[in-house]
Formats: structure tokens, sequence, C-alpha cells
């Protein structure tokens, strides 16, 4: 099954919109991902006329099809570079596809499942042709006569007629419950039969199914506004799935792990003896994880406010350095990395209370285990699937290192 992301380099609302990063991640590369991993796909084209569009797609696993400056401009149609797409994989693969996806990489928050789900509705469901659609509740209104075609020459009169009901009538005003359900086009993944699109010409032909999505992850990239709000939205909807390419670091993206110590590395528990001495209870594979990451040579620190010998006990049984008993963990922090060398936002911070949110404004990769307050997750860029004290390290260090922890 051939995947086609359309991804040119002109762009008038976001000026190089494919490249613009989204959790840290270019869209272009993320649709890519999400490409990568759906099941069926066996080939993801990006269709461009930019060279920085082509180096970031081929460095994520996607080949490129250079797209001619006749089907690049702003009038230019997603079907025709789709169409030349499939013309350029028949003639380097020799066969041609049965099934043909549209990606669009301006929905930055596709996944995988959209992608398989509009598959398999062609695929598997005998529909001709299928698109991602979410629920809609909203009442749609039109400035102008109801019966308006809406062509410039009518413009001067829909003041005059004032506003009419789309998908209601404004004398009567249904219940939600009451009312049908409406779809809202997605823009996010469409599936076609290859022959009939060729011979339709158009993504919508034969019988069109329609696939449901999380309207919670809709969002449409055409202006600075929609960028913005897509950034604002990563940390909740990249962070709420973990194990998301795109969502979590890599090697790539960090220069130095920093770790807090109580609800982090232990689950925020102490036990006390009679004689007043603290203990606390560690996770074998996170000190697997931490010697990982030392021995691939990335600066680690473990930061905390608690002056506790517990935790220079477990920094020395780790081999890494520690401050502890720190007033302001995020002064702490940047005089830190200013000794290192090493810029915050190639840090990668992990925490699990208010007091790391500081330290979660500093560096660029602020991470919370999954038993962190609502609050700190809400303002992570990820978080892991398990709580702290419970291997969440050992989680974050295999984001890191993929195949080369062992």
């Amino acid at each position: 099954m051939l995947a086609v992301i359309p991804a040119r380099g002109g762009s008038k609302g976001v000026p190089a919109k494919n490249l613009a990063t989204v959790g840290g991640v270019p869209l272009v590369v993320r649709a890519v991902r999400e490409c990568l991993a759906a099941r069926g796909v066996t080939h993801v084209l990006v269709s461009t006329d930019d060279r920085a569009i082509a180096e970031a797609a081929r460095g994520a696993g996607a080949e490129v099809v250079e797209r001619p400056a006749g089907i690049a401009g702003d009038t230019a149609t997603s079907e025709a570079a789709v169409l030349h797409a499939m013309d350029a994989h028949e003639k380097r693969h020799g066969r041609a596809a049965g099934v043909v996806l549209l990606v669009q990489c301006t929905s930055p928050f596709l996944t995988r499942e959209d992608i398989e789900g509009v598959a398999a509705a062609v695929t598997d469901g005998g529909a001709d042709s299928a698109l991602t659609v979410a629920p809609f509740h909203g009442f749609v209104w039109r400035d102008g006569d109801p019966g308006s075609t809406g062509d410039a020459g009518e413009a001067a009169d829909a003041a005059q007629d004032g506003g009419h009901g789309v998908n209601h009538d404004k004398a009567y005003r249904p219940r939600r419950q009451d009312r049908p359900q409406d779809l809202l086009e997605t823009g996010a993944a469409y599936a076609m039969r290859a022959d009939g699109f060729r011979a339709a010409g158009h993504r919508f032909f034969g019988r069109t199914e329609l696939v449901r999505t999380d309207p919670a992850r809709v969002l449409e990239i055409d202006d600075p506004h929609d960028l913005a709000r897509a950034r604002a939205l990563a940390p909740l909807l990249d962070g709420g799935t973990p194990g998301r390419p795109g969502a979590l670091p890599g090697r790539e993206d960090v220069d130095a792990v920093v770790l807090d110590f109580d609800g982090t590395q232990t689950d925020d528990r102490v036990y006390v003896d009679s004689d007043g001495r603290e203990t606390v209870a560690v996770h074998r594979g996170d000190g697997l994880g931490i010697a990982a990451l030392r021995r691939a040579g990335l600066p680690l620190l473990i930061l905390s406010t608690e002056q506790n010998p517990v935790v220079a006990a477990r920094a020395r049984k780790l081999r890494i350095p520690v401050l502890h008993g720190v007033d302001r963990k995020d002064l702490a922090l940047k005089q830190w990395c200013e000794e290192q060398g090493i810029a915050p936002e190639r840090v990668l911070y992990v925490g699990n209370d208010v007091n790391d949110l500081p330290c979660f404004g500093l560096v660029g990769w602020p991470v919370a285990v999954a038993s962190a307050h609502d609050v700190v997750r809400g303002a992570a860029r990820a978080v892991t699937s398990v709580p702290g004290g419970a291997g969440a390290i050992r989680e974050i260090a295999s984001w890191i290192l993929g195949k080369e922890l062992s």
C-alpha cells in the first residue's frame, strides 16, 4: 500500500509550514513516522519541491518524489501531487499500487490508527474511497440569501439579507440529541482504490466510507494561530500517548539527562524505622537504564531539594553526580548547564511534582512520570507510561537509546 504526503515548500499563511515543529518534530516528519508505523503501508512517498523538506523526509525514512513546478503552486491540487507520485512510484518499483493513501502533514495529531482505518475501509470494507471525519455538533451559519451560490456578484447583497442557518432552520433550534449527527472532514487521511482514483481524477468516487476519529485531535494548520494552538496542545496529545513516534525524544534530541529523585526514581514513599532512619525503594530497571545512558556518553545529574544520605548513596551506586539540598532547583540546573557547556533546550529533565515546574520551563524536554501531579503532567512534553519507582527512568532511557539500550 502506497502512502503519499504532499509537502510543497511554498506557504503564504505559515512560511515553511511543513517544516514547522510541533512537539519538537517537523510536521512532515510527524506524518512520515505515523505512515511508517501503520500496518499495511509498504511505501511512504513525500512529494515536494523543497530541498529542506526532502532532506527531512529522507531522514525520517520516506522516499522523496521531486514535484514539478507546474503542480507545486498555490493553486495546485493534492490530487495532482498524488497522481504524479503514483506514476513515479510505478516507474521506480515496476508495479502499480492497488490502494493509495493521501496523508496531510498539516494535521499534526494524525495517528497511525487514522491511516489504518481509512485503508481498511477500502481493502477490507469494500469502499472505493474513504476519509477521516469527526463528530460535529455546531450550528453552521452563512451570510446572505439561503439560495445564494456564493458568487462574488452576490456579495454586496449578503449584508442586507443577513445570516441564515446552513445545517438548521433558524426559526427552530432543536436539542443536540434531536438533530442528525453532522460529521466534519478532518483533512488528515484519505484512502482510494488506485484505478478508480486515476479514472475519476479526484479523491471521492464510488462508495465513500466515513471513518470516525477523535475530535479532540482534529486540527489543521493554515495560519500562525493554528500552529500556536498545536504547539500548546502537543504536551497533552503527544504526552498522553507514550510510545508514539514523534512525541518522544531520541538520541539526536538530547545532550544531557537530569533526574529528580523522590517520586521519579522512587514511588514517593519513605520508610522510617524506630530510630528515625529513612529508607526508600528503587527499581533495578532504572539502574540499568541509567547505566546505559552513562555508557552512551550522556551527561547525567540527580537534582533534589532533599538533603538526604539516601540520595547521595544512590548517586554513588549509579556513579553519577548529585546536587541535593538546593532551594532553587532551576537556578542550580542553569548553573550546571553553564558549567557543562550544555544548552538547556537540549536537556531532558524528569520530574513529578510542582517544585519541578521551574526546571520544566528551563529545559527543552520536560518529562513527567505517570504518577506525577496533574499540573506537572499537563506541563510536560512527554509522559511515561509507568509511575515513578516502577521503571520510569528505564522507559525514558529506551526512548533515547532505542535498540542501543542493552
